[in-house]
């Protein structure tokens, strides 16, 4: 079983969905536990025959409603897990972001479930603002038969924590065939409002601060000047705060025609065949699937060096690697891309071929189920080749 916080949007959950569904093909006995309710990819997984079991809904209806609703709801999330671990036969349970495994590790490890394992998704940054949830989270992880990493730096940060590196996975995020575009480039330019000939550059990553929207935005208007006429800038995700501060950025730079935030988007893959050039200006990433859909789809990616970004893109191969937090350095790598047509075929065939030989969905899920079975059969992450990160 899964154990999740969050079935809605985001690179996290995609990648669970994904992760889910093939293992089903192979014959695994999937279900998905969400604490955080409903959302976008419990329907999808729903559809193709994985069991997703969510709390009460805290706040509508019975038990929720006496107890004062949604102040209420990780307490009933928690109690619920409880019951489903209990009565459930699960020989592994495997946690996604920080709250499940916090809150749920506990209990599996209280039920004795036999194989526990954590998967960490991001840089450990989150812990500087909830310092007692990193305790947490380092006392837990010696109950846990495995401890995954989606790139060598979060797998470092956990060597940090106290893992044992024999307990430590590395598995990158994979992605599949069904990445692919199913709208034409110009068809769907002109439902975007896009000249055909307009070079397009795109970010997908919800509009959080540590994503760095606001760098990208001081970067293009530091050389809007230079740029091809009509460009665009797609910004695609769901706004968790910041979409104001772009806009008024934008406006502020006189960027407003050339900047649109299109929300949250089922058409990733379209969106990608519509555009030109990736970009990536997080501040903090564990390994983000936006970096190998952006590839996959033959863009040249421009991204910070943090996390895994820079074990995605090869500098000067692929794509562009610039610091974090340096708007120059990210206006002098858009405008080299933007200004030679050449260069940005050549990173983008070079992109997809990475993908196509370290980043597949296939070989991603094969080394989950090398982990499961590996596990199973008594070994630890470091004794099998598949996860082994050292």
């Amino acid at each position: 079983m899964f154990v999740t916080s969050s079935l809605d949007v985001g690179g996290t959950e995609r990648q669970l969905a994904l992760i889910s569904t093939a293992l089903r093909a192979r014959g695994w006995s999937i279900a998905v536990f969400s604490t955080g309710g409903e959302g976008r990819f419990a329907e999808v997984l729903r559809r193709d025959g994985i069991s997703v079991i969510v709390p009460p809904r805290s706040g509508r209806r019975g038990l929720g409603i006496l107890l004062g609703g949604r102040a209420f709801r990780l307490p009933l999330a928690v109690f619920h897990l409880f019951r489903v671990l209990w009565t459930g036969q699960f020989a592994i349970v495997h946690f996604f972001l920080p709250e499940a495994y916090i809150t749920g590790a506990p209990l599996a490890y209280l039920l004795r479930t036999r194989l526990l394992v954590m998967s960490r998704r991001s840089l450990n940054n989150y812990q500087q603002n909830v310092p007692l949830g990193g305790l947490i989270e380092r006392r837990l992880h010696s109950l846990t038969a495995a401890v995954l990493a989606n790139s060598r730096s979060v797998a470092k940060q956990l060597e940090g924590e106290g893992v044992a590196a024999r307990r430590i996975g590395l598995i990158y995020n994979g992605v599949g065939e069904t990445g692919r575009a199913c709208v034409g480039r110009a068809q769907l330019r002109a439902v975007l409002g896009l000249e055909e000939a307009a070079l397009v550059l795109v970010i997908i990553a919800n509009l959080i601060p540590y994503k760095g929207h606001l760098d990208l935005i001081q970067a293009l208007g530091r050389i809007a000047g230079r740029m091809p006429p009509s460009w665009q800038l797609l910004v695609v995700g769901r706004d968790e705060g910041v979409g104001a501060a772009i806009r008024s950025r934008a406006e502020a730079l006189g960027l407003s025609p050339h900047v649109s935030l299109v929300g949250v988007r089922s058409d990733i893959p379209d969106l990608l065949n519509a555009s030109d050039i990736g970009v990536l200006a997080s501040h903090q990433e564990g390994f983000s699937n936006a970096i190998i859909e952006g590839m996959q789809a033959g863009l040249p990616m421009i991204v910070t060096d943090v996390g895994g970004n820079a074990e995605a893109v090869v500098d000067g191969e692929t794509g562009i690697v610039v610091a974090p937090r340096d708007p120059d350095a990210l206006a002098d790598a858009i405008l080299r891309l933007a200004c030679d047509g050449e260069l940005r075929q050549r990173y983008g065939e070079a992109g997809r071929r990475r993908v196509e030989a370290h980043f597949s969905l296939e070989a991603c899920v094969g080394a989950y189920e090398a982990l499961y079975r590996g596990l199973l059969a008594g070994k630890r992450p470091g004794e099998i080749p598949q996860v082994r990160y050292e």
